[in-house]
C-alpha cells in the first residue's frame, strides 16, 4: 500500500518532484565538481613538489652559500689555456677546458647524513651532489700582417711580431672562436637508490645504477638531455677528461629532470674536487604526521644547515595553480555549500507547499483511520524519493562536468621561488652567468589539471541526496502530522 500510494502519488506530481530532484541535483553537482576539482588540484602541486623530492623524501638539509668577501675572486670560474709559441706545432689546435662546480649550496661534510639519520624520527638519510659542469671548447687562430700600399718588403705579409723593417701595416684575421655548454650533474648514492632526485624518474631505457657502482665510470642521462646531444645507452660522456659509460636513460614523471646526467656520488666528488662531500641530505621521517618535530630537531642538532619540507615549497608556489588552488578552496567550497543550503530549503518548502494543498487529502486518509505516523512517513517517503532522484541526476551532472575538465586539461603554471628546494644555479661569484633562464626565475612547471572523482566524493553526494530527502520530508511532515480530520470536512465544497 505504502509503494502504490508512492508511485501514484510521485507520478501525479511529477512537475513538483522535478523541481524538488533539481534544485538538489544542482547543489550535488557542485559539490561533485568543487571536490574533484580540489583533488586535482592537490595532485597537480603533488607532482610540483615531486619534482624536487625524490619518492618517499618528506625534507632536505642544506646549507646556504656564503656570499664572497670584497676582492675576493677565488670564487669566480677561472678558465686557462696553454699558451702556444709561434714555432709550436699545436698552434691553433682546438682546445678545451671544462669547469666543475657545486651548485646552489654551500658544501657539506658527508658525516652530515649520518648526523641527520641519528635524529629521532629519522628513518632515513641519504646525501647527494648537485654540480654544473661548464665547457669551454675552441681555438686561437692568428692573423696575418699586410703591409701598407706602397711599402716594399721581401713580402706581401708577414706572421704577426715580425719587425718588418718599420714599416707601416695592419694585422688582419685571426682572433679566437669559442663555445661555451654548460649541463647539470647529480652525484647519486647508489647504495640507497630509493631516496633522492632520480627517483622520480623513470628508466625508459637500459638500466640504473647497481650498488656496487660507487667507483664505477657510469652515468645515467636524463633523456631529454640524451635527445638534445644524440645520446644512447653504450655511448659515452666525457666530463674533465674522464669518460663515462651511458649506462640508462631516465625520463622524468614530472616532465622538468633534476639534472641532466647522473653519476656516482663518489665519481662526482672526484670531479668537483671536493672528496666527502655533498650539497643536500635528502630524509625520509618515520611517520608523515611527525615532520615538524623532526624538522625541528634536525634544525636543533645539525646547526648551521637549513630544513626544507614539502610544506615550505608548497608556500612558495605561485601562478595561476596558486590562484586555482586558492578560488577552489576558497570560494568554490563556500560557492558548493550555498547552493547546496538554498537547495535543501527550496525542496523543504516545496514540499512544505505540497502538503498544505494536499490537507483535504490527508485529512480524509486519517478520517478512514490513517495515524499520523503513517502520513508523515508517506510524506517523508515521497521527499527521500525526490532526493534520491535529485542524487542520481547530480552524480550525472557532477561526472559529467569533471570528465569535461579531465577531456580539457586546462594547463596550470606553477612557479617555485627561486632557492627553493634544490638551489638554482651554482654559487660563487660566477652563478649568474651560469644560470639558465629558467633557473634564474626559479623553477617553472606547466601542470594539466583534471578532476579525479574518488568513491569517496560519490559517497558524499548520496549521502547530500538523502539528507535533502529528510530535510525536505522532515518540513513536510511536521505540516502533515499537525493536521486533523475536521480540516478536510471544512474545506469540502
Amino acid at each position: 500500500m505504502f509503494f502504490t500510494y508512492l508511485r501514484r502519488e510521485l507520478r501525479r506530481r511529477r512537475k513538483a518532484a522535478l523541481v524538488v530532484a533539481s534544485g538538489l541535483a544542482l547543489g550535488i553537482a557542485l559539490v561533485i565538481v568543487v571536490t574533484s576539482v580540489s583533488a586535482g588540484m592537490t595532485q597537480a602541486q603533488g607532482k610540483v613538489l615531486q619534482s624536487l623530492y625524490g619518492l618517499g623524501t618528506d625534507m632536505t638539509v642544506t646549507k646556504a652559500q656564503t656570499p664572497p668577501a670584497e676582492g675576493d675572486t677565488t670564487a669566480r670560474p677561472r678558465f686557462r689555456f696553454d699558451a702556444q709559441g709561434e714555432g709550436d706545432a699545436n698552434a691553433g689546435a682546438e682546445q678545451s677546458s671544462d669547469l666543475v662546480m657545486p651548485q646552489g649550496f654551500q658544501t657539506l661534510d658527508a658525516s652530515t647524513v649520518d648526523k641527520v639519520s641519528g635524529q629521532a624520527g629519522v628513518a632515513q638519510a641519504v646525501g647527494g651532489l648537485s654540480l654544473q659542469v661548464m665547457k669551454v671548447n675552441g681555438q686561437f687562430k692568428r692573423g696575418e700582417f699586410k703591409r701598407a700600399e706602397g711599402q716594399t718588403g721581401g713580402g706581401a705579409a708577414t706572421k704577426p711580431g715580425a719587425t718588418g723593417g718599420g714599416q707601416g701595416g695592419t694585422v688582419e684575421g685571426g682572433g679566437a672562436d669559442f663555445d661555451v655548454n654548460s649541463f647539470s650533474v647529480y652525484g647519486a648514492d647508489v647504495a640507497h637508490p630509493e631516496l633522492g632526485p632520480l627517483t622520480t624518474s623513470r628508466i625508459t631505457s637500459g638500466r640504473t645504477f647497481a650498488a656496487g657502482e660507487s667507483d664505477a665510470a657510469v652515468a645515467v642521462v636524463d633523456s631529454a638531455h640524451a635527445t638534445k646531444n644524440k645520446l644512447a645507452v653504450g655511448s659515452e660522456v666525457t666530463v674533465k677528461g674522464t669518460k663515462f659509460k651511458v649506462i640508462g636513460i631516465a625520463t622524468a614523471d614530472s616532465g622538468d629532470a633534476a639534472a641532466n646526467v647522473y653519476l656516482p656520488l663518489k665519481q662526482a666528488q672526484t670531479l668537483a674536487a671536493t672528496p666527502g662531500k655533498i650539497t643536500t641530505v635528502y630524509v625520509q621521517a618515520k611517520d608523515s604526521q611527525a615532520i615538524g618535530s623532526v624538522k625541528q630537531a634536525i634544525q636543533k642538532n645539525v646547526p648551521d644547515t637549513t630544513v626544507t619540507t614539502s610544506a615550505d615549497l608548497a608556500d612558495t608556489v605561485s601562478g595561476s595553480l596558486s590562484t586555482a588552488a586558492s578560488l577552489a578552496s576558497t570560494v568554490g567550497t563556500w560557492l558548493s555549500y550555498a547552493v547546496l543550503l538554498a537547495a535543501f530549503l527550496v525542496a523543504g518548502l516545496l514540499t512544505s507547499s505540497a502538503v498544505s494543498r494536499r490537507v483535504r487529502e490527508f485529512g480524509t486518509l486519517k478520517a478512514l483511520g490513517w495515524k499520523s505516523g503513517r502520513v508523515t512517513g508517506q510524506v517523508v517517503g515521497e521527499a527521500l524519493v525526490n532526493g534520491l532522484i535529485g542524487g542520481a541526476l547530480g552524480i550525472g551532472l557532477g561526472l559529467a562536468a569533471a570528465y569535461a575538465i579531465t577531456a580539457i586539461s586546462p594547463q596550470l603554471t606553477a612557479q617555485l621561488a627561486g632557492g627553493a628546494g634544490r638551489g638554482q644555479g651554482p654559487g660563487g661569484g660566477g652563478g649568474g652567468m651560469m644560470r639558465s633562464a629558467q633557473q634564474s626565475a626559479g623553477k617553472a612547471l606547466d601542470i594539466a589539471l583534471t578532476a579525479p572523482v574518488s568513491v569517496s566524493t560519490i559517497g558524499l553526494a548520496v549521502a547530500l541526496a538523502v539528507a535533502g530527502g529528510l530535510i525536505a520530508g522532515g518540513f513536510g511532515g511536521w505540516r502533515a502530522s499537525r493536521l486533523r480530520p475536521a480540516d478536510a470536512l471544512r474545506r469540502v465544497e
